[in-house]
C-alpha cells in the first residue's frame, strides 16, 4: 500500500464545528473548515498532522506551488532579501516540539465535551530555520522592534510580533511530524511562535517586515488586540507590547475521564491528562477528585519539553459515587494554574489571553461524565 492508513477497526477523527459550538465560541468557519483535535482519544503527547486543529478565519487554504513560493524580508533592515523555499531548504534546520493553542480554547458553563472546550490546541514536532538566522542575514537596522508577518491567503492575515520573541524562539517551519507542513497548517511555509496564541503562528507565510511599531492591520485593530486598547491613532512613547496578547499561562485538563465519556463500572481506572505552558517546562501537575478539597502530585511523562504538551496520569478507584475531578498544573516560572474564580486576579489588568482556568469534571453515580461548571 502506497500511503498508510489506520486500521479499520479505529475511528479516530478530527470533529468539525457545529452551528452550537460555533456560537458558543463566537467564531467558526460557516463553510466547515473549522475543526478540533480529538484530544481524548490521544496517547502520547505528538499529534498526528491530520488531526491537528483547523482554523480558518474564512479563508481556503491557498494551492501554493512551492517553486513558486517567496519569502519576503523588507522593512528596517540593511539588505532586503527574497529567498526560495530551495534556499531556505539549504539553511541549518532544528526541530522542536511546541504546542499551538487558539484563544477560544477555555471552561465555559455551555460547554458539554472536551473537545467543545479544549479541542483547539495540539502539538507536533516543527522543523525549519530560527527566524534570527534569517533577520541575521537582512540585519535588522536600530529603531526596529517589532516583526510583522503575513501569510498568501485571500485575506492576508498578518500578526506583529516584539523583535525580542523573534529573536529568541520562533521558526520558519516548513516541516511537522517528519514531513512537509500540510495545506490546512500552511504549506508550504508558516510561522511557529512557541507560547504565543495560535493567531501569531502565522501560516502561508510570504513576507516579513521590519518595522517600529506593530503595523496595526485589520485583524490587528479588530480581533488581536484588548479590547480597550484599540488605537485610532499613533500614540508617542506607547508601551505596544501591553497592547497585545502574548504569552499564554499554564494550563492542563484531564482528558480522561471527562465530559461526553462514561465509566462502564466501579474499579480501578488511570486518570489522564495534558498540561503545558506559555512561559516554559511543566514541572509539576496535582490531581483533586473531591472539587479541590485535596490534591496529590499526578506522575508527568518525562521529558517535559518547554512551551510543548506534558502527559499526566494518576491512580483513581472509582467507587460508584459522585466525585469532581480536576486538574492543575505548575509551570517551572512557579505559575500555578488558577480556578474560575482565580482566573480574573491571575491575569489583572491584561484580560483574558489564554483561557487556562480549572476544567473540572463531575461523574455521576451511573459513571456519566459532565462539565461540572
Amino acid at each position: 500500500m502506497a500511503f498508510g492508513e489506520r486500521s479499520r477497526f479505529v475511528s479516530i477523527m478530527r470533529p468539525t464545528m457545529t452551528n452550537v459550538v460555533r456560537t458558543m465560541m463566537f467564531f467558526g468557519e460557516p463553510d466547515g473548515l473549522d475543526a478540533m483535535t480529538p484530544i481524548g482519544e490521544l496517547v502520547g503527547s505528538i499529534t498526528p498532522s491530520d488531526l491537528h486543529y483547523v482554523s480558518s478565519h474564512g479563508s481556503v487554504p491557498p494551492d501554493i506551488d512551492p517553486r513558486q513560493h517567496r519569502l519576503v524580508i523588507s522593512g528596517m533592515v540593511e539588505r532586503p532579501l527574497v529567498f526560495t523555499m530551495d534556499e531556505l531548504m539549504r539553511l541549518p534546520a532544528v526541530s522542536r516540539v511546541h504546542y499551538i493553542e487558539c484563544v477560544v480554547n477555555r471552561p465555559m458553563p455551555e460547554g458539554k465535551t472536551l473537545e467543545q472546550m479544549h479541542g483547539m490546541v495540539a502539538c507536533s514536532e516543527w522543523t525549519g530555520v530560527p527566524l534570527a538566522v534569517l533577520l541575521n542575514e537582512v540585519g535588522v537596522k536600530a529603531g526596529a522592534n517589532w516583526v510583522f508577518a503575513e501569510g498568501a491567503e485571500s485575506i492576508r492575515l498578518g500578526a506583529s510580533l516584539p523583535l525580542g520573541k523573534a529573536m529568541d524562539d520562533v521558526l520558519v517551519a516548513y516541516g511537522q511530524n517528519g514531513e512537509p507542513v500540510r495545506p490546512h497548517q500552511g504549506y508550504p511555509l508558516r510561522l511557529v511562535v512557541p507560547g504565543f496564541q495560535g493567531k501569531y503562528h502565522v501560516k502561508w507565510l510570504r513576507r516579513i517586515r521590519l518595522v517600529k511599531r506593530p503595523l496595526m492591520s485589520y485583524w490587528e485593530k479588530h480581533h488581536f488586540m484588548k479590547a480597550g486598547d484599540r488605537p485610532g491613532g499613533e500614540a508617542r512613547g506607547r508601551n505596544w507590547a501591553g497592547d497585545f496578547y502574548l504569552e499564554q499561562g499554564p494550563k492542563s485538563v484531564i482528558t480522561f475521564p471527562s465530559g461526553g465519556q462514561r465509566l462502564p463500572s466501579p474499579g480501578y481506572y488511570t486518570i489522564t491528562g495534558l498540561a503545558w505552558s506559555g512561559c516554559g517546562a511543566v514541572r509539576r501537575v496535582e490531581i483533586s477528585t473531591d472539587g479541590g478539597q485535596s490534591w496529590n502530585d499526578a506522575t508527568i511523562e518525562e521529558p517535559a519539553r518547554r512551551i510543548a504538551w506534558t502527559r499526566f496520569t494518576a491512580p483513581w478507584t472509582w467507587n460508584a459515587r459522585e466525585a469532581v475531578l480536576q486538574s492543575r498544573c505548575t509551570d517551572d516560572k512557579g505559575q500555578v494554574q488558577p480556578t474560575v474564580a482565580e482566573y480574573p486576579k491571575f491575569w489583572g489588568t491584561s484580560g483574558a489571553p489564554h483561557g487556562n482556568a480549572i476544567q473540572p469534571w463531575r461523574v455521576t453515580n451511573e459513571g456519566i461524565v459532565l462539565n461540572a461548571l
